[in-house]
């Protein structure tokens, strides 16, 4: 890519994370300008020196549940000479917990991050994204946004709403420039997963799929030229295709693996796993 006609600047939230930091070295790759964001200065500038082309990347240390230094952001990013092309929604937490065993704080936290900054950084950046003729958001959902899976009903929601905002933003631009587009990874091998996540993808036989395969499908959505949205998975697709059209047959397979997912829970629930 050469990197003065096509790069692009690209806001990478959650950078410092599985996915983010294999999504930073495909992008950086192929010749992007990246803003770096997460909460932790040390680990961005440790993924910036990473990268191919470091002088060309920046790191944006904010919490993006901070208003205030979401605005911080956010006036960074339209100070920048050449605007900003490019906004990926990736930052996000989950927590494997039975709903009885969720407290308001992981709810509010989960929907926050998950679903409600999303929304407003979003809001915030359309007018600098509107000024780019490559303008694209790219939302990073979930599986367990299409499929309600037991342990995750928190986590489910917030991805089932992201995906729901991303729809009507899709068609709430189809008629400008700024491309908005969904991708629903399934299970993601990155080091945030616990001991009881690990072990209960395990013990029901769900696949998972690395963070640079995540990054490839990501970057394969940004180089296309149509809004769209992508899910990742075989037969995870099939299986939310089957949700959508007879959610009962999900549902009784579901109900029989309780037992397991039950044990796993309550493991996690013990160890006190939450990102």
């Amino acid at each position: 890519m050469d990197g003065n006609s096509d790069a692009l600047t690209i806001l990478l939230t959650g950078a410092s994370g599985g996915i983010g930091s294999a999504l930073a070295h495909t992008l950086a790759t192929r010749g992007h300008r990246l803003l770096l964001q997460g909460r932790n200065k040390t680990a961005l500038e440790q993924l910036c020196n990473s990268l191919p082309g470091q002088h060309r990347h920046q790191v944006l240390v904010a919490d993006l549940c901070n208003r205030q230094q979401r605005a911080t952001l956010v006036k960074t990013c339209s100070d920048l000479p050449g605007g900003l092309d490019v906004l990926i929604n990736n930052a996000g937490i989950a927590r494997f917990a039975l709903l009885a065993d969720t407290d308001d704080v992981a709810m509010q936290s989960i929907l926050e991050t998950n679903l409600l900054v999303p929304m407003a950084l979003t809001r915030d950046l359309l007018p600098l994204l509107q000024c780019s003729h490559r303008g694209a958001v790219i939302n990073i959902g979930s599986a367990f946004g299409h499929i309600g899976h037991p342990g995750f009903s928190i986590y489910g929601a917030s991805k089932s709403g992201l995906h729901g905002f991303t729809e009507a933003l899709r068609r709430e631009l189809g008629d400008s420039q700024v491309k908005v587009h969904y991708l629903a990874p399934r299970a993601v091998d990155t080091s945030l997963n616990t001991e009881a996540v690990v072990g209960l993808n395990r013990a029901l036989g769900n696949r998972s799929d690395s963070p640079q395969q995540v990054a490839r499908q990501c970057v394969a959505l940004l180089e296309g030229r149509r809004s769209a949205r992508r899910f990742m998975g075989w037969p995870e697709r099939l299986f939310i295709k089957v949700n959508a059209l007879l959610p009962f047959l999900v549902d009784t397979a579901l109900v029989k693996k309780m037992p397991v997912i039950r044990r796993f829970a309550e493991q996690n629930q013990v160890h006190g796993d939450m990102p």
